[in-house]
């Protein structure tokens, strides 16, 4: 090693001798890629940032830390900043502390925008001032003056075009109150420069694997060659003749100009390919990079990504968050995705925590959210208490990002901007004219895809034992009945007859894709075949029965439910879907209680047809108005109350915001090739294409159950994934029922091993 040359990185070559990444060369590499990363939005200032992001590694306490003369054993991990490690030095500080000597501006906005950026570059972004005990703030950063002062003495062998960049000049996007995105926007492209410059250096064979993808117009073909061998082996019924027609609209309104579009289409009316054929076309058009398709749920979204795939190949990232490691190691971030797929299938809460994080490898994906289109399924299930947090972003991102959004459902949410009585915005949404519909008609379509005859309960508040339905659905021969919990699911299945299937997130993704097909053989063939389970089916799931039940729940789930039956339009006559009051129903709590206080009053006050499309305008703007807030926790305050100071708390507001509650913990199971998988991942650690096989052989605990499963000895925490556990008890993952959480709920004779 050259004792005058400072290192930023070492590898070791097959004779176990290092190999040094000379620090000057990553710095302006880094400068380099983060700046082409935000050519949309601020490439001076990305490139600056990359070009001091390291300075303090030309700490000589940093130099002798990475040549440690043991041979090396800094040689990963001195990428990653972890707190309070014996002997580490801390890197990131000193490159902030540089801005600020250069910084003239009195509110000292240049240094607090790259102080962001540079001190929070592998620890994640910080609060301005500290809100509690754990973790740091870039106020006291910036007042350590020991961090600069360890390189001040170096400065003049620090290479002329790294100490003297310029200074950026671009303005900032989106004003005051997006002042936080557009920090994030240049922190993503910082940290993912920064990662991949390294994977360049120590895994060189990974890294030209990367962007290996085809033009979107190359897509397109494929796509548009699998819908026409499609439609030649379809059918010719009233309802692919409706399905054809939608995909044509789709096609062209996809010239319209950049912004946010809805895309009202009833379920069952092919919107998964047809939103597809409006994104291709639109993104190409104009010439936008990807296309994100964001589904509600984890537990459907392998069958939309199985859609896609089978047209796309490779060319789709399938991504979800419930295997996100904990803690930020350099294994963790070469298993996190950055999205430069063209087509990426993920979560709502994939992408939109990501929107609001200030973990590094949660945000490094952000930039290739710019210049997209990103399509919104099922986009009524937004979540009430981060509504106008949503909205906000979404808002920024189409104004001053290159995002076209597709909302794209058959209950169309109430996300435009209105008020109370007293003048109050209710919603902080889009202004009137601001959504563009996709389909001509929706109400036409809407009417000529009308296939089922809902039948309510004489008393919308009067509840049924499970006993008496049980005896009701065990006499008919094919079935769906949708409940609001797994606990009323798993009741209602113990009293059926035992092929009774049971679908709920205690399944594996494996587990359901393969109950889901038998379950469609079933159909197709005309054997009998009784289905129970949650919501979850609701989603994207294309099943097609006869006879719907469906526990009192939001309009738009009853609607949901409703396009799982008669859902191609084959039966004599219209479909049934029946709904009911479950036991307990009144006990419900949070967004199904108000869902289904909402969906009874309307109800109650409605005289035509239930499920009139013209009833969910008037159905979210109620339940919107009684939630207790459409920023419960204060995330938008976080983020914008002294942004005109930059004093942003974006480490406060990311942990604020957590679409589900409780995030849970991911436990790997056993079930069929699970075991193998997980031995791997116990070998060889997080690899990237692991994780995403992995991802298919896992559920999701809370908290209570994850510790009570510890202590049986049931689970347990591996060793090298923090915060993912896996099935230790073989016969805690059952045939039917999937993971055993709750054994009371079962009678013994269903323990099925």
């Amino acid at each position: 090693m050259s004792e005058s040359r400072p290192i930023a990185h070492v590898r070791f070559d097959a004779n176990n001798q290092p190999i040094e990444h000379w620090l000057d060369d990553h710095l302006r590499d880094v400068a380099k890629l983060a700046a082409e990363y935000a050519e949309l939005f601020g490439a001076d200032w990305a490139h600056v940032a990359g070009i001091w992001h390291d300075l303090g590694k030309y700490n000589p306490k940093f130099q002798e830390y990475i040549s440690d003369r043991s041979g090396y054993t800094a040689a990963l991990n001195a990428h990653i900043e972890v707190e309070n490690v014996p002997g580490k030095v801390n890197h990131s500080a000193a490159g902030g502390l540089y801005v600020a000597t250069l910084d003239k501006d009195p509110k000292k906005r240049l240094s607090k925008v790259l102080g962001y950026l540079i001190v929070g570059h592998h620890a994640g972004l910080p609060d301005w001032v500290k809100a509690d005990a754990t973790g740091y703030s870039l106020e006291e950063i910036l007042a350590q003056q020991e961090h600069l002062e360890s390189i001040r003495p170096l400065f003049s062998s620090i290479p002329s075009d790294i100490l003297n960049a310029n200074l950026p000049a671009t303005p900032p996007k989106g004003g005051g109150d997006n002042f936080a995105l557009w920090i994030r926007m240049l922190f993503s492209s910082l940290v993912d420069a920064d990662f991949l410059d390294t994977e360049r250096f120590i895994q060189e064979d990974r890294f030209t694997l990367r962007g290996q993808y085809p033009e979107l117009g190359e897509l397109l073909s494929r796509f548009n060659q699998h819908m026409a061998t499609f439609a030649a082996k379809a059918e010719d019924t009233p309802v692919n003749r409706l399905r054809a027609k939608i995909l044509w609209d789709c096609r062209e309104a996809a010239g319209k100009a950049s912004g946010i579009f809805s895309l009202t289409v009833p379920t069952g009316g092919g919107k998964t390919l047809s939103g597809m054929a409006f994104a291709l076309e639109h993104a190409i058009r104009h010439g936008k990079q990807r296309i994100i398709y964001a589904i509600p749920y984890t537990s459907i979204i392998e069958q939309t990504a199985n859609i896609y795939r089978a047209i796309f190949g490779e060319c789709v990232v399938e991504h979800h968050s419930n295997l996100d490691p904990d803690k930020e190691n350099y294994q963790s971030r070469l298993a996190a995705e950055n999205w430069d797929a063209p087509i990426v299938v993920t979560t709502n809460v994939q992408l939109f925590e990501s929107l609001f994080a200030s973990r590094t490898s949660r945000c490094r994906k952000l930039h290739n959210l710019a210049n997209s289109v990103i399509v919104l399924d099922e986009a009524q299930l937004l979540p009430p208490k981060f509504l106008n947090p949503i909205l906000g972003v979404m808002k920024a991102l189409v104004e001053h990002y290159g995002v076209s959004f597709v909302l794209s459902t058959a209950t169309q949410p109430a996300l435009h901007t209105y008020h109370n009585a007293f003048g109050e915005a209710v919603v902080k949404g889009f202004e009137a004219g601001q959504i563009t519909e996709i389909m001509p008609d929706p109400a036409a379509l809407f009417n000529a895809l009308e296939r089922v005859n809902v039948e309510l309960p004489p008393d919308l508040v009067a509840e049924r034992s499970w006993e008496n339905l049980a005896t009701e659905i065990a006499e008919l021969d094919s079935v769906l009945v949708v409940v609001n919990t797994k606990k009323q699911a798993a009741e209602l299945c113990r009293l059926l007859p035992a092929d009774t299937y049971y679908l709920s997130t205690n399944l594996c993704g494996e587990h359901r894709s393969e109950k889901l097909k038998e379950i469609r053989q079933r159909l197709q063939n005309g054997e009998a075949v009784r289905v129970v389970s949650t919501q979850l089916i609701e989603a994207g799931v294309d099943v097609d029965f006869p006879v719907v039940y469906r526990a009192l729940a939001g309009l738009d789930s009853i609607a949901q439910a409703a396009g799982r039956c008669n859902r191609e339009g084959k039966q004599v006559g219209k479909g049934r879907v029946v709904v009911f009051v479950p036991p307990l129903n009144a006990k419900l709590s949070g967004h199904l209680g108000r869902s289904v206080e909402v969906c009874r009053s309307l109800l109650q006050a409605i005289t035509y047809p239930p499920l009139h499309h013209a009833h969910y305008k008037t159905y979210f703007e109620h339940f919107y108005a009684r939630a207790k807030s459409l920023d419960e926790h204060g995330v938008v305050d976080l983020l914008a109350r002294n942004a005109s100071e930059l004093k942003i708390q974006f480490r406060t507001a990311a942990q604020r915001f957590r679409l589900i509650e409780e995030e849970g913990f991911a436990v790997l199971v056993t079930y069929s090739e699970g075991a193998r998988l997980i031995a791997q991942l116990k070998a060889i650690g997080p690899k990237r294409d692991l994780m995403r096989r992995l991802q298919r052989y896992t559920v999701t605990l809370r908290e209570r159950d994850k510790n009570r499963l510890v202590q049986a000895g049931d689970i347990r925490e591996l060793a090298n994934l923090s915060g993912v556990y896996e099935q230790i008890t073989p016969g805690l993952y059952d045939g039917k029922f999937g993971l055993l959480v709750d054994l009371s709920q079962l009678a013994p004779e269903e323990l099925v091993w």
